[in-house]
């Protein structure tokens, strides 16, 4: 048995699957044109042996990684290139050690190349870790950590990267990724509240102070998203430096009691794990706003920076003055990002707060903001339920308010796409959320939103793109990895409709734990259950629920689902819809018109009949 460590080129087609059912002959043609004119002659000028072709995919060995990396690149560049209809590859490379036997390769190597394949994105190109050290430096391009993620028949987590080629004048990924003095990690703070549920807060603290330190232009800060994947773990200091590529470390404990609060930091050297400056504040809770412009001063004194004029007036700029109302904005918010979109009492607890806290600083854009968004979701969303029927205008006065007083705000900007597409405003639609994703493509809420429009023109990519993004920045958003199934599956990338799963079972019975009658926590659950094979346990989560709410016409929706897409049970699925769509909404109803989940039901008299006797109702009620 002969052994051999090479690098492993792993590549698929993206929406084969669909592609064909579309159009087979045109589809074959295509993909024969791209393998004709610019995947195997890329193939051959890298040095690279294509040992394996299964249909719409290939496994390809390099001897070098540095060519494998440049050899996808090309691929992909000259693919987008093509004609109206491009052929678009998702692409893995791993190095590491393979059995060869005669012409055919196998081994842990060619499998971890064809897992990081499903976790590219479309058009793109996935690396392992040590791909990803062996080509740092010596290729013009660019990387993005994606984290660690568990896949099949790999025993360990598997780190992955996204590559792209660097673009003209724009720094190669040795020069903006490497080690240097004036970078930092800020750590998830920890809540050592005597109550759980002040997590909010000590993650509200931790955000602020990424925030405030990343107006500071001579020192580059991880983002958030990055930051959040170590919350809760036990972690050793000066490997997340190295992982990261930073010199430094934030990382302290919130403890908030009555009137009080504790905060405790230490800045660590990430090279010798040594501390180079730490505090502890026990302060009076009105003074959080300035005790948090002392710790990010200490934090650039503590580094050698000067802090310019203009970046410590922006540090001091936190949309409101007022220690309540942002308590209340914090624990708004944390109930709007843990998934509860789907939830008519959160989402008018959401508007309430957002009231009150509009009600104490009328100047507060952010809460303006958010309360459009749940004025949005009660109008659209949930008007089937009493008391939620609404008026288009409350969530369109609110997101122009919060413009008025921050025409940059992305949230005011995202919600306003949201409201123009419910009301068939399609091009102001785009506008905004273009706007929104220029102004702040890292914020959570505008990527709900992206992936939201993008769903419903059922752009799916697009949908996937976004979505991925929001379950990153938001470790405990159970909601947007179950919209991922539907996505994933919706493409035909069912390995990626597995992990979406296996992620979502994850976060929502972590929400379960907490809270056993979640019910969207329950619908998102069971439908991760059906996918990963667990028919039996799904339909227990469903049968309990039920009995427990059974008017909770969202769950209901989400159960309709996985028995239509996942249980392949139609009939069941149809008896599990009829209520919903007696108490369907505008909104929920143009969801379930496009909604993939439902492809299979979407010809049967019954759901057809349904979709009528709803636009009839509604139409009426208008």
């Amino acid at each position: 048995m002969q052994r051999k460590l090479t690098a492993i080129l792993s590549a698929d087609v993206v929406g084969y699957s669909s592609l064909m059912e579309l159009d087979e002959a045109g589809t074959l043609e295509r993909l024969k044109a791209n393998r004709v004119t610019i995947f195997d002659p890329q193939v051959t000028s890298h040095g690279g042996r294509q040992f394996k072709l299964m249909g719409d995919g290939a496994l390809v060995e390099f001897a070098s990684v540095i060519a494998a990396v440049n050899c996808a690149l090309a691929i992909q560049e000259a693919s987008e290139k093509t004609e109206a209809k491009p052929i678009r590859y998702r692409i893995g490379i791993n190095l590491g050690e393979v059995i060869v036997e005669g012409d055919d390769i196998y081994g842990e190597g060619v499998n971890v190349a064809a897992r990081l394949q499903s976790l590219a994105p479309a058009g793109g190109v996935a690396l392992s870790r040590v791909v990803r050290d062996q080509v740092e430096g010596k290729a013009a391009c660019v990387f993005e950590d994606m984290g660690e993620h568990t896949v099949k028949n790999i025993n360990r987590p598997v780190h992955v990267y996204s590559v792209r080629a660097a673009a003209r004048n724009e720094p190669e990924a040795r020069k903006v990724e490497a080690p240097h003095k004036l970078s930092i990690c800020v750590l998830p703070f920890a809540n050592m509240s005597a109550d759980a549920e002040q997590e909010y807060f000590s993650d509200g603290i931790s955000e602020d102070i990424i925030t405030d330190l990343s107006k500071v232009s001579a020192l580059f800060v991880v983002a958030r998203n990055t930051a959040f994947q170590f919350k809760g773990k036990s972690i050793d200091i000066p490997q997340v430096a190295r992982q990261l590529k930073v010199g430094h470390v934030l990382e302290g404990s919130v403890r908030k009691s009555g009137g009080r609060v504790r905060i405790t930091a230490q800045l660590i050297d990430g090279t010798t794990g040594g501390h180079v400056w730490a505090e502890r504040f026990d302060r009076d809770l009105n003074d959080i706003f300035a005790l948090q412009d002392e710790i990010s001063e200490a934090i650039v004194k503590a580094l050698k920076l000067k802090l310019l004029p203009e970046e410590k007036q922006a540090i001091e700029e936190r949309g409101t003055d007022n220690v309540e109302a942002y308590n209340l904005f914090l624990m708004a918010r944390q109930s709007y990002v843990t998934g509860f979109e789907n939830d008519s009492r959160e989402v008018e607890g959401i508007v309430r707060l957002c009231k009150r806290i509009t009600e104490i600083d009328p100047t507060y854009a952010r809460a303006w903001a958010l309360m459009a968004l749940g004025q949005m979701l009660l109008r659209f969303l949930h008007a089937g339920n009493a008391g939620n029927a609404g008026n288009v205008d409350d969530g369109l006065n609110a997101a122009e308010r919060a413009l008025a007083l921050d025409a940059t705000l992305a949230e005011a900007h995202a919600v306003k796409a949201r409201i123009f597409s419910e009301t068939g405003r399609q091009d102001e639609a785009a506008t905004e959320i273009k706007i929104a994703l220029r102004l702040d493509p890292e914020s959570y809420e505008v990527n709900r939103s992206a992936a939201y429009l993008s769903f419903r023109d059922r752009r799916m990519e697009d949908a996937i793109r976004h979505f991925e993004k929001a379950m990153s920045l938001v470790g405990a958003d159970f909601s947007s990895a179950g919209m991922l199934i539907s996505c994933y599956n919706a493409v035909g990338n069912s390995q990626a409709v597995l992990r979406a799963a296996q992620i979502t079972l994850e976060r929502t019975e972590k929400v379960l734990a907490l809270d056993r009658n979640n019910g969207t926590a329950i619908g998102h659950g069971s439908n991760a259950l059906a996918v990963l094979g667990q028919a039996e346990r799904a339909k227990e989560w469903m049968n309990r629920a039920l009995l427990v709410d059974p008017d909770n016409y969202n769950m209901r929706y989400n159960f309709a689902c996985s028995l239509a897409a996942y249980l392949k049970d139609s009939s069941a699925a149809l008896d599990m819809l009829e209520p919903v769509f007696a108490h369907m909404s505008t909104g929920l109803l143009m969801h379930a018109k496009v909604d993939p989940d439902f492809d299979h039901i979407r010809d049967d008299p019954r759901f057809k009949a349904m979709i009528a006797a709803a636009e009839a109702r509604l139409a009426g009620s208008s």
